[in-house]
């Protein structure tokens, strides 16, 4: 089993940066991927990014693309989400994610992955 603990949500102004971490119990010990995804008041849940085993698995959603980050620390177990000029749309509880298996960091009806963590919020200020 894997646990997943995400952290730095809060709020920010339109323009600003949070750098949202993820620490993990354990990286799975074969091929994985693991992302963050997020979910907007009303909305339904969403691929931001993913990364994992491979280069190949790095994947950024096209609203994100040239303002957020992912990184992998796998030595102290955290994953990163670097969120860069930041507008209201990205308000929402952001979930960190592993699959235990190499997956496409896409979401069919909310499902994704093995484990989940509990969520951080962001909230962006106009």
């Amino acid at each position: 089993e894997v646990q997943l603990v995400e952290s730095g949500g809060g709020l920010v102004q339109a323009g600003g940066s949070l750098r949202l971490s993820c620490a993990v119990s354990r990286f799975p010990d074969d091929d994985y991927t693991i992302g963050w995804f997020r979910q907007a008041p009303g909305k339904g849940r969403e691929a931001v990014s993913c990364t994992g085993s491979s280069d190949e698995m790095l994947y950024y959603a096209d609203s994100v693309k040239g303002r957020f980050t992912i990184s992998s620390d796998n030595a102290n177990n955290t994953v990163y989400l670097q969120m860069n000029s930041l507008t209201p749309e990205d308000t929402a509880v952001y979930y960190c994610a592993v699959s235990v298996v190499p997956r496409l960091c896409v979401i069919f009806g909310n499902s994704w992955g093995d484990y989940w963590g509990q969520g951080t919020l962001a909230i962006v200020s106009s």
